[in-house]
């Protein structure tokens, strides 16, 4: 990426989520496109098609349970297990765009919908989900401030490669060749994830009442869950089904997440960008047509999606050709590529990544 594509500003402080940014000033380029962008209407709720959306998806997913306990106690649940993972995602996916405040006018309506659709429905904490996801889209792909880069499992850094050692170095050097493996333990490490914010209070800060009706809902969820399993399959069963399901449920997850940002410029702690080009400039937009939406839940137009955060999911791919030209007239690079293309540059980031404990084969 060359530098003229990079602009300086100011760092708007902003509750990313739910909120457009603040721009530096009328003149700027991200509130030249936020004027357009308004007077397009793409910013007005779409409660019929929310309506018809989560109808729907709460259908669908009740049928899945309906088919569990018909089927009883035999092998064929795996099938079961595999659409249930396929319906825990697109539930968590209207879970995100309560989150980002895009299905209601009402702030507590888009809270309530999100916290029974992550927290009852599929046991992800959606107060955790808020902290972490707000911190993200204020600083996509920003070091030591994005949390979604952060070192752990995978190192997205060079820098955060060349500290491992032990299992954690291997793991560096062949990050790449195990990352799809890795995400069919996304599931669980995102139900984990919640379940320690939920104790240690690290997620969003909400009161006590709050506190307690996500930890209610998680719970609900967690006993629930488990009590269907071992109550209804046999012991080698209920495992099998819980390894399929969340597996796959994190392998959806992870495959739908993974190709918006990895691979994508990344910045250092001390660069300053406006929010116009952090966006832009970090984001991957895939290439395809309404079941690639459908599939993806929309994240698909990701650059859309963090300059306009808020807007509902449908306006998404209306608004692609309004911010495309526009950053055409501007200079601003527009990156779009195919599902398969994503995920090859984002191995070939990861292996780059683990360059550097690689000596004997890279330098």
């Amino acid at each position: 990426m060359t530098t003229d594509t990079i602009g300086r500003g100011t760092d708007p402080a902003d509750d990313a989520l739910t909120t457009q940014p603040p721009p530096s000033g009328r003149g700027s380029d991200y509130a030249a496109l936020s004027r357009e962008v308004k007077r397009s209407g793409l910013l007005k709720r779409r409660p019929v098609y929310y309506s018809v959306k989560v109808g729907a998806n709460l259908l669908l997913l009740a049928a899945g349970w309906t088919a569990f306990a018909l089927i009883g106690s035999s092998w064929w649940q795996l099938l079961t297990a595999a659409f249930l993972a396929v319906m825990f995602t697109q539930t968590a996916f209207i879970g995100h765009d309560a989150g980002h405040h895009q299905i209601a006018a009402s702030k507590g309506v888009n809270n309530v919908l999100g916290r029974v659709h992550a927290d009852l429905l599929v046991g992800l904490s959606f107060g955790w989900w808020i902290s972490k996801h707000t911190r993200h889209h204020a600083h996509p792909n920003h070091v030591d401030r994005d949390p979604d880069i952060a070192d752990g499992a995978i190192a997205f850094t060079e820098d955060q490669a060349r500290v491992r050692s032990g299992a954690y170095a291997w793991l560096a050097r062949h990050q790449a060749w195990l990352f799809f493996p890795m995400l069919l333990l996304e599931g669980l490490a995102l139900h984990v994830a919640g379940v320690r914010a939920m104790f240690d209070g690290t997620g969003a800060r909400t009161g006590r009442a709050t506190r307690l009706a996500e930890a209610s809902m998680l719970t609900a969820h967690l006993v629930g869950y488990l009590a269907a399993l071992f109550l209804v399959l046999s012991p080698l069963q209920a495992v099998c089904f819980l390894l399929v399901h969340q597996g796959l449920f994190g392998l959806y997850m992870g495959c739908s997440f993974a190709p918006n940002h990895k691979g994508m410029p990344m910045f250092g702690k001390d660069d300053k960008i406006d929010f116009l080009r952090r966006q832009v400039l970090t984001s991957r937009n895939i290439r395809g047509h309404r079941l690639t939406d459908l599939a993806l839940g929309g994240l698909n137009y990701q650059i859309e999606h963090h300059l306009f955060p808020s807007m509902p999911r449908p306006s998404l791919r209306r608004a692609q050709g309004l911010v495309r030209a526009f950053c055409a007239r501007h200079g601003i690079a527009y990156h779009e590529t195919g599902l398969l293309d994503s995920y090859a540059q984002v191995l070939r980031h990861l292996h780059a990544v683990g360059g550097p404990l690689r000596p004997e084969l890279e330098y």
